[in-house]
């Protein structure tokens, strides 16, 4: 099987893990050979019900059964999506009332920046550096790492590029500035929260000069970081909120929301200013919806602080430097990029699943399921304390 993976699938890296997988369910992944892998990333913060939750399947199956695509986004009424996209309003701050459904979270991108420049009228984006926000073109062109970006150029003309956290770098925002997308907590970068009201002077910022503020909560929205979204934390409101991965608990899906008066920037000159086939996909919408349901009825928003403190306890050591994020969105930052590549293989043999960020190579991910159970996390800290005991020895 491995050899045909190689060989049919195209690859994205040298070395896959190539774990051959048979199953998966609550915390857990089943190789083809029976092993059970405790999963610490939970598909890179996608499964934020963990693996084949009952409630997420029922839905999909129940959908299935109706009908699945009828028609490309935005031209026949469809219940469930409709029901989907009242109930995120329900949960969103005003002025956030209208959401655009899509296929994934760089496409949500594209779509939030289309409309920030159609509605400004302006050009020029401004991202930060290390940003991550994807990997289509337009999300491609607002990363701040040339080397990623330098074998596919030209990309989209007009980004320009701030410091997270830098307040004195806000004065680059002008009256040229059709929008500002700032992931609310840095993933790729190492997870770094936002410090001293940054995200709410970026905010002020843009209004003084007329643009909009995009937040991407791809990775730390519903409930990741122990509020429904991370912007929650910070007292600020975007113009857009961009969404995805963890909205479906483990379905492809992003999304982007903003108010009826921005968004219908996008119904006119040119009408379909953005279109989709998929996006809003009834079956996609049965798994977000039956979601967000299960997030409301069984409180897990507010453990995930709880499973963090517990997490922050446990994961004491000499070679832990640091832990940074917030909730069930946490990295580990050990002294050098060798010591996290050796704990992630390491945990991979002892069947724990752990992963890297993208420009951070001290860094390890810790994003389990929301479901994840405190034994769980226990089972999973005592295996990484072990292999760094191991290490130093």
């Amino acid at each position: 099987m491995k050899d045909d993976f190689v060989k049919y699938q195209a690859q994205t890296s040298p070395y896959p893990l190539a774990l051959q997988v048979s199953h998966a369910k609550g915390s857990y992944i089943y190789d083809t050979e029976g092993n059970a892998h405790l999963d610490f990333v939970a598909g890179v913060s996608a499964c934020t019900l963990g693996h084949c939750h009952p409630n997420v399947v029922n839905a999909i199956k129940k959908q299935a059964d109706s009908y699945m695509h009828v028609m490309v986004y935005g031209e026949y009424i469809q219940e469930i999506a409709l029901n989907y996209a009242k109930a995120l309003a329900a949960i969103l701050p005003k002025p956030l009332e209208s959401t655009y459904l899509v296929n994934s979270g760089t496409e949500a991108v594209e779509g939030a920046l289309k409309l920030a420049r159609k509605y400004t009228g302006r050009s020029e984006i401004i991202a930060a550096k290390k940003a991550y926000h994807g990997n289509t073109m337009g999300s491609l062109s607002l990363m701040g790492l040339e080397e990623r970006k330098a074998p596919f150029r030209p990309l989209i003309p007009d980004v320009n590029y701030i410091t997270f956290n830098n307040i004195k770098d806000l004065e680059k925002i002008t009256t040229r500035t059709a929008t500002v997308i700032l992931e609310t907590i840095q993933g790729g970068a190492g997870f770094i929260v936002p410090q001293e009201d940054y995200l709410k002077k970026v905010k002020e910022r843009c209004q003084e000069v007329g643009a909009l503020l995009i937040l991407d909560e791809i990775q730390p929205g519903f409930g990741r970081t122990g509020k429904w979204f991370a912007f929650e934390h910070y007292n600020c409101i975007p113009d857009i909120l961009v969404i995805g991965k963890g909205m479906a608990s483990g379905m492809p899906v992003g999304a982007f929301s903003s108010s009826a008066t921005i968004m219908n920037s996008l119904k006119s000159n040119p009408k379909l200013g953005h279109i989709t086939t998929f996006g809003g996909n009834p079956v996609i919408a049965a798994a977000s919806l039956a979601t967000l349901i299960t997030l409301q009825k069984e409180d897990l928003i507010s453990k995930s602080i709880e499973k963090e403190a517990l997490i922050r306890k446990l994961l004491k050591h000499s070679l832990i430097k640091e832990i940074r994020g917030k909730g069930l969105m946490l990295a580990l930052i050990v002294d050098n990029e060798t010591i996290a590549n050796d704990l992630i293989l390491q945990s991979a043999k002892e069947n724990l699943i752990l992963f890297w960020l993208l420009f951070e190579p001290k860094a390890i991910r810790i994003s389990p399921p929301l479901t994840i159970s405190n034994k769980e996390i226990e089972q999973g800290c005592s295996i990484i304390l072990s292999i760094l005991d191991r290490y130093l020895q």
